[in-house]
């Protein structure tokens, strides 16, 4: 399984560009980071691949997810995760209701609570399963947001500059998590950063901004 963009275009209504020709390849188990300061295009790149670009950005170009082209397919039939830089918990929810809703639909009854039970057994955060998102603190609610993420089987993960709302210290603490928790899924991952801090050991970057590759 890999996420491949070919020749990828992205415009704005207005004619400003903001990829020309973007190619790139993440294998599953790899986490490509893509860098480049705020406002230059990252989050909309996201919106490609996701299916939810506005109407302000018009693009060419193709998104394929293991072999498989995803222009035109709906948004909720691509299978893809994302992690923003707000964790997005439903505020009415307690913790583990919020895992079991990313549960697919075919898990269902008790099974749906045992399983996002089972998933705060293993970010060892079962203590905060009755609790809501507003009586827990940023880390722990960032920890559940990506299981959640994880929880729905996604073929690919989206970060768009999910560290930048932590504090330097549980920053670098939750990126490594974050990396690991993403290997054991064994999915291509594509992070998006202005933060140079942010980028994971190892990972692969890229940075189509710099003047040598206008």
């Amino acid at each position: 399984m890999s996420l491949c963009i070919e020749n990828l275009a992205i415009r704005k209504s207005t004619g400003e560009v903001l990829f020309s020709s973007l190619n790139m390849r993440v294998e599953k188990g790899e986490i490509l980071t893509l860098m480049g300061p705020s406002g230059c295009g990252k989050s909309t790149l996201l919106d490609v691949i996701a299916g939810h670009l506005s109407d302000e950005f018009c693009y060419s170009g193709n998104v394929a997810l293991d072999g498989q082209y995803l222009d035109g397919t709906p948004a909720h039939k691509r299978d893809v995760g994302i992690l923003f830089q707000e964790d997005l918990l439903f505020p009415h929810l307690c913790v583990w209701e919020n895992l079991a809703f990313a549960l697919p639909d075919t898990i269902k009854g008790a099974e749906r609570k045992h399983r996002a039970m089972q998933a705060l057994k293993n970010i060892s955060l079962t203590k905060l399963a009755d609790s809501y998102p507003d009586q827990i603190s940023g880390g722990q609610r960032a920890r559940i947001s990506l299981t959640r993420m994880l929880l729905a089987k996604p073929k690919v993960a989206l970060l768009d500059e999910p560290f930048s709302k932590l504090d330097k210290g549980l920053r670098m603490q939750f990126r490594d998590w974050v990396v690991e928790q993403l290997k054991d899924a064994n999915i291509p991952a594509l992070m998006v950063t202005h933060d140079v801090e942010d980028i994971p050991e190892g990972s692969r970057l890229l940075t189509p901004w710099e003047p040598a590759h206008a």
